[in-house]
Formats: C-alpha cells, sequence, structure tokens
C-alpha cells in the first residue's frame, strides 16, 4: 500500500514572515507522517527557516536544483547544499521550469539521479499541453518523458523517486483534469514504469496528480484507484487550505 503524499509548491510566493507563520500554523495539525507525507517545497531563501522550525510530521522541499555537485554555475543550488540544509525533496522537471527556464528531459534525468544520489527525494513532473490532450497522443507523449527521466535510473534508484503528473493545460488556470482522466493517465505512467522495470516496482511509486487542485476537488481526485496524493499550488498557500488537503488524503 502506497503512502500518500500531498506537497505544496508554493512557487515565487511569501515573505519569510509568511513562511514562519504558516508553518507554526500547520506543525501541530497535520496528519501523522506514518499516515500521510505533509511536504512543503518552498523558495530556496526560505529553506533553512522552515527546516529548523518543522514539526514531527511536515518536511520542507525545494523548488529546483542543479545537476552537478558543485561549480561555476552562479545562481544555482547542488542536491549537497540542499541535503545539507536538511532538505528531504525536491520538484524536479515542473511545467514552469520546462516552459521560462529551458528545462529539458535530459536535465530532468540529470538532476533525478543527482537527488537520488544526496538522498532527496525527487518529485518528477511529466504532462502534456491542451494541443496533445486534444491529439490524443497523451499518454504517447508522457510515456516519452517517463522513459528520458529514467534513464539510466535503476530499480533500487526508481523506487526513492515520487513523479507527479501535472496537465499543462490545468496549472493555475483553474481548469482540472476530471478524477478519471487523471488516474487513466496516470495508470498509462504506471505501465510504463512496468514496463522498465517491474510491476512490483512500478506498483510502489507514487504518482501525485497536479492541476488546479482545490479543497472541492481532492476527495475526488483521491478517490481514484492510481492516485496518490497531490503536488497542490496556489491551495497550498493558506494554513487551513493546506490543512484540509493533507487531511483529505487520510481517507485515502
Amino acid at each position: 500500500m502506497r503512502k500518500p503524499l500531498i506537497a505544496g509548491n508554493w512557487k515565487m510566493y511569501k515573505t519569510k514572515d509568511d513562511a514562519l507563520a504558516f508553518i507554526y500554523a500547520v506543525n501541530l495539525e497535520v496528519p501523522d507522517k506514518d499516515l500521510v507525507e505533509s511536504v512543503i517545497c518552498a523558495p530556496s531563501i526560505f529553506l533553512r527557516d522552515l527546516v529548523k522550525r518543522e514539526g514531527e510530521n511536515i518536511r520542507i522541499g525545494a523548488q529546483n536544483m542543479h545537476y552537478a555537485n558543485e561549480g561555476a554555475y552562479t545562481g544555482e543550488t547542488s542536491a549537497a547544499m540542499l541535503k545539507s540544509y536538511g532538505v528531504d525533496y525536491c520538484i524536479i522537471g515542473h511545467s514552469e521550469r520546462r516552459a521560462y527556464f529551458n528545462e529539458t528531459d535530459e536535465t530532468v534525468n540529470l538532476k533525478l539521479i543527482a537527488a537520488v544520489n544526496a538522498d532527496i527525494i525527487p518529485i518528477v513532473c511529466v504532462g502534456e499541453s491542451l494541443e496533445i490532450r486534444e491529439a490524443g497522443t497523451t499518454d504517447h507523449v508522457v510515456k516519452k518523458q517517463i522513459e528520458k527521466a529514467y534513464l539510466n535510473v535503476d530499480a533500487e534508484e526508481a523506487l526513492k523517486t515520487v513523479i507527479a503528473y501535472e496537465p499543462i493545460w490545468a496549472i493555475g488556470t483553474g481548469r482540472t483534469a476530471t478524477p478519471e482522466q487523471a488516474n487513466e493517465t496516470i495508470i498509462a505512467i504506471r505501465n510504463v514504469l512496468a514496463t522498465l522495470y517491474t510491476k512490483e516496482v512500478a506498483d510502489k511509486i507514487r504518482i501525485l496528480y497536479g492541476g488546479s487542485v482545490n479543497v472541492k476537488n481532492v476527495d475526488s481526485l483521491l478517490s481514484m484507484s492510481d492516485i496518490d496524493g497531490a503536488l497542490v499550488g496556489g491551495a497550498s498557500l493558506d494554513p487551513k487550505s493546506y490543512l484540509t488537503l493533507v487531511k483529505a488524503a487520510l481517507k485515502k
């Protein structure tokens, strides 16, 4: 049985005071970590402040990292740096990173490997545009993304990862894939993993849904057979909303 995971992605929001107020508000309210993994992926400038104040049942993640251990990469952050701060998760390949910052399937692969080697759990994002969805080629496109992301990644390493299926057309638009659509694509992703590894391995890897997840649709999404949690943007910025989302995962 896969433990549900709810990861909030704050993107480029909040000040330091906002971030601290949030962590104090949710620390004692999130579910037991043995039942639900509650994660906040914050801007890198806040990570140390949040890790120092994270409670027993919440974990902190980054929104991006570089694949090199070190080097002349001004403005970048390595997996080793994140780990030295006590960061446990990192979002990799989010569609906004792909669209605005030239992230590619190849760099996603390199970052995935670097994260696993540093004992950081990568949340690997894949998803399709509206044009691809309407053309009926979603499964093919997402299959290629998974295959490239997991190149040279063995089964033991793959088991240390999380995947987030985020249809690009549903991110920040208010539009959401129906629970059935999301589940069908996630099943297709799991089938790709079974081909790359084994069905047993594929059945153990958690796959989240992301794309305008909110307190009104989270229950229906999490009721699906293969949706193991959510990667949440705007609805994770408010403590009450975030707590509603993570507590919804208790019903999974």
